[in-house]
């Protein structure tokens, strides 16, 4: 009885946790394998709520919670309304955009992570947009940078927008899907960090104004080489402006806060005798 009791116990030790998939979270696996099968492509409306519940046996909450995470992963669009229904969708460059910069935020990374993964990506964008642009990519180009030269000279906030668009056109230009979104995810979190007062000073508007200029000269006579090794330069170059304007931001809160004056002490009451 003993040894039986014994092994019963063993085996019941190695069984382990058992998990069980959530019947929306089955039919979402499902619908989304279909989606990327291609029998449900892009602009396609999947069949309404009450027909997939008939058909799946599930409720209709069921159905509607697998809907919900098809679109939180971007894969369908829900419109209301008599002709609404979920239509399929791409997910688009914002959606990844949005979960990197979750997940940079909540991982508390560093400016250092940062600047290294944009040095290890602008660098080979430049370059393929350098061998893969098309005359309309580099019309773009060169009107961002019309528009950044004129910025530089009097509207701070616009030639941080205007530095982000285009690094965003020289992603799109290197017509590699994944490179262009990811590219386009470091580039926002840098347009954050690089919003820190008086960071864009004369200096460093005049530094991006030329580097660009550089970088697209490269691109333009299609000098793959050249793009990726003044890429490089810019970003290190940008990336040293933006570690000291951060030092200077720390070192002038370390002294206001020690300049603040001190909070009284409560003045201690003697009781009479």
């Amino acid at each position: 009885m003993s040894t039986a009791l014994s092994s019963t116990g063993t085996a019941f030790d190695l069984l382990g946790p058992i998990a069980v998939q959530r019947s929306s979270e089955v039919l979402a696996a499902r619908l989304q394998a279909q989606i990327f099968s291609g029998a449900w492509p892009t602009g396609s409306t999947l069949p309404a709520e009450r027909e997939l519940a008939a058909s799946t046996g599930l409720g209709r909450g069921s159905v509607r919670q697998a809907l919900r995470i098809l679109e939180m992963r971007g894969l369908v669009q829900t419109r209301l309304g008599r002709y609404g229904g979920s239509v399929v969708t791409e997910p688009t460059d914002s959606l990844l955009a949005q979960h990197i910069g979750l997940f940079a935020r909540g991982h508390s990374v560093s400016l250092q992570a940062l600047v290294e993964a944009r040095q290890a990506l602008e660098p080979m964008v430049a370059a393929l947009a350098a061998r893969h642009r098309t005359e309309d990519d580099l019309l773009e180009l060169k009107q961002i940078a019309v528009r950044l030269d004129q910025a530089a000279e009097r509207d701070v906030p616009a030639f941080l927008a205007e530095n982000v668009r285009w690094h965003a056109a020289l992603a799109r230009a290197c017509h590699n899907d994944l490179l262009r979104a990811f590219a386009g995810s470091i580039s926002d979190l840098m347009f954050e960090a690089s919003r820190i007062e008086n960071f864009a000073s004369d200096s460093v508007r005049l530094l991006v104004t030329r580097a660009h200029r550089r970088i697209l000269a490269a691109i333009e006579v299609q000098d793959a080489d050249a793009a990726r090794r003044r890429a490089e330069r810019d970003i290190q170059a940008y990336a040293e402006e933006l570690k000291a304007a951060l030092c200077k931001r720390d070192a002038s809160r370390r002294r206001s806060a020690a300049a603040a004056p001190k909070p009284a002490r409560p003045r201690r009451l003697h009781a009479k005798a």
